[in-house]
């Protein structure tokens, strides 16, 4: 058995994302390639190489590979996918955006979003905003599957694999990269950060989120939301974390003012510690939070960073 791992990068650097599905992979079983689809991206592909269980990186150079487009993403994978058992890559927006489509083109289900591998051929994901777990036993000839990082430990970097150039196809002409916006911050991107701080409604409006900006400051934070925070235009949708949002799990997840809907905690249930400040003492997100202040978050959140200050933070 093989399995070909579909790296998650920005052309220059390895996301983490991607260690975890190589994870995934390794409980599938065989030999692992990983596929770096880019342009200039080599730096990705020496470090994929590095990776642990990583037996061969294909690296595939391509002017219309630099956006990871769909169709430009379905034709170099669809172009190798014969040689594989099973295609994995991790379960972010560039991965949701191309895979169904590979799925559909080798005319195989789409296994989505796994959380747990537990043969070659049986995996576990998410159903109902991740109120229950489904199992699925896939009996399609070759598996296409996304992985959910937060889930698997990341692969180190004990791993000396060999790097092959592969030539890119050329993608259909049907959509073309226009152009994009991104916002851009000092604090840790938000799917990475080992600390993150939300808001909600309870907000009030986006001008109190700077009460939260303040505490993420201090702790190196990234900043949250959920998404009813979002819908009331407090906060950009790149911070909104959900079943309809960004998936995160970090050490420490701070929920300020938000009431703890099933599709907020299916983006961030998963985190190791969960600490909820909300005046609402029969609010849903205290069934899932290790610490929960009743209070208004209105003085809680001063007072929380004033002691910061006081510890020298």
């Amino acid at each position: 058995m093989t399995v070909l791992v579909i790296a998650e990068h920005d052309n220059a650097e390895l996301n983490d994302a991607t260690r975890a599905a190589v994870t995934a992979a390794s409980k599938i079983g065989g030999d692992i390639h990983v596929l770096v689809a880019g342009k200039g991206a080599s730096a990705v592909a020496d470090a994929a190489a590095k990776l642990d269980g990583v037996a061969k990186v294909l690296h595939a150079d391509s002017a219309d590979l630099e956006k990871k487009l769909a169709e430009a993403m379905e034709a170099v994978v669809v172009s190798i996918a014969g040689d594989y058992d099973a295609i994995l890559t991790p379960a972010t927006t560039v991965g949701k955006n191309f895979m169904p489509r590979v799925a559909a083109k080798l005319d195989v289900m789409l296994i989505s979003d796994i959380t747990a591998v537990e043969s070659a051929d049986t995996f576990v994901r998410p159903i109902y905003a991740g109120n229950a777990m489904l199992t699925v036993k896939s009996n399609d000839a070759k598996k296409v599957i996304t992985v959910r990082p937060t889930t698997f430990e990341k692969a180190g970097d004990g791993g000396s694999a060999s790097v092959e150039s592969l030539d890119a196809p050329a993608a259909s002409a049907n959509s073309e990269f226009v152009s994009e916006e991104l916002s851009k911050s000092d604090r840790p991107e938000l799917t990475a950060a080992k600390i993150v701080i939300s808001g909600g409604r309870g907000m009030g409006n986006g001008e109190n989120f700077a009460i939260l900006e303040k505490v993420a400051d201090k702790l190196n934070a990234a900043v949250g939301a959920s998404r009813a925070a979002v819908d009331a235009g407090f906060v950009p949708n790149d911070y909104q974390v959900g079943q309809t949002g960004k998936v995160v799990a970090p050490e420490l997840y701070i929920a300020v003012g938000i009431s703890g809907a099933i599709q907020h905690l299916a983006g961030m249930k998963d985190s190791k510690v969960i600490v909820a400040i909300n005046k609402d003492e029969e609010a849903p997100i205290f069934s899932v939070a290790d610490y929960g202040l009743v209070a208004d978050l209105f003085t809680a959140v001063p007072e929380f960073e004033a002691e910061l200050g006081k510890v020298g933070l």
